[in-house]
């Protein structure tokens, strides 16, 4: 009999690549770590790791193990769906990652609604990066994440489950006393001869591509990583920026944000992201549920 406790080490140990690294994300000694793969090699009958300087490696048998154990957690996920909504339904604790823009317009307003529809369900919301939210999913830290769609694993990743959200649309951000501002809508285009901000990198991926079909390349003078530092150089004249539609401005920022009348217009897309199998548990489905009615109002509004 395998212990499914120590295929999932197993299985964190493949995506963080180092013992240390894997007891951080389990929240376990490497002693421990160590001691749980050793189990297993005993339950299964091969050796699954083989030092390698101060590294270890995954061996022939522990990829072939891994081939399978994806396929077994996921069963074991759609098995405790199974089992929620024969008793309790959406009760208990949802933890949910996302990244900062989704905040304010999504994780916020729907755990609002969750508090008000479904009381005996505890709702936690944590800012995490793209790849700290799977590595938390994965060591079922988390049990939901929301990311945007640039640097998430391919869709058919046999460890996840992925969802179109909804669509984030770019409108360029400028100063107040731009030339711009006053425009109803700007093509792309048109700002082949400014300066730009950069910001965080996923961002800049998407800008880089939207300039380059439209036929420029962004020049770019300063970078932050943070919307408000952004924003602060914007609103002094300092450069230009794609700003996402669930990135929220207010009037201290003194900025101005225009469409862009671009088709099709630069755009992102947001998805959820959940265990593979664990999508139809009742608690994580309400939750879901509230991510889906929050995006289909504000693409209404």
């Amino acid at each position: 009999m395998i212990d499914l406790r120590r295929l999932q080490v197993l299985r964190v140990l493949r995506a963080e690549g180092t013992v240390t690294a894997t007891a951080r994300a389990l929240y376990l000694t490497p002693s421990a770590v160590s001691q749980q793969i050793r189990l297993l090699s005993r339950e299964i009958g091969a050796e699954l790791l083989r030092p390698e300087g101060r590294r270890v490696r995954l061996t022939p048998a522990a990829h072939i193990v891994l081939a399978h154990a994806d396929a077994i957690a996921a069963e074991w996920e759609q098995a405790r769906a199974d089992l929620a909504a024969h008793s309790a339904g959406a009760v208990g604790q949802v933890r949910v990652g996302g990244f900062a823009t989704s905040f304010g317009s999504l994780l916020a307003p729907a755990a609002a609604r969750l508090r008000d529809s479904h009381p005996r369900l505890e709702v936690q919301l944590r800012e995490t990066d793209i790849d700290d939210s799977l590595r938390l999913l994965l060591a079922e830290q988390t049990d939901l994440v929301v990311l945007p769609v640039a640097g998430t694993p391919p869709l058919d990743d046999s460890r996840f489950d992925q969802q179109v959200l909804l669509d984030d649309p770019q409108d360029l951000v400028v100063s107040a006393d731009h030339p711009f501002a006053e425009l109803d809508a700007v093509r792309l285009a048109e700002t082949a001869h400014e300066t730009w901000i950069e910001p965080h990198h996923d961002q800049f991926q998407l800008i880089e591509v939207a300039c380059a079909a439209a036929g420029f390349a962004p020049r770019v003078a300063h970078g932050a990583a943070e919307w408000n530092s952004v924003l602060a150089m914007v609103a002094s004249g300092l450069g230009i920026c794609l700003l996402p539609r669930l990135a929220t401005t207010s009037p201290d920022h003194r900025v101005v944000r225009i469409p862009l009348r671009d088709e099709p217009a630069p755009s992102r897309s947001i998805l959820t992201c959940v265990r593979r199998g664990s999508r139809a548990q009742p608690a994580i489905a309400a939750v879901l549920q509230a991510l889906e009615d929050v995006a289909r109002d504000r693409l209404r509004g």
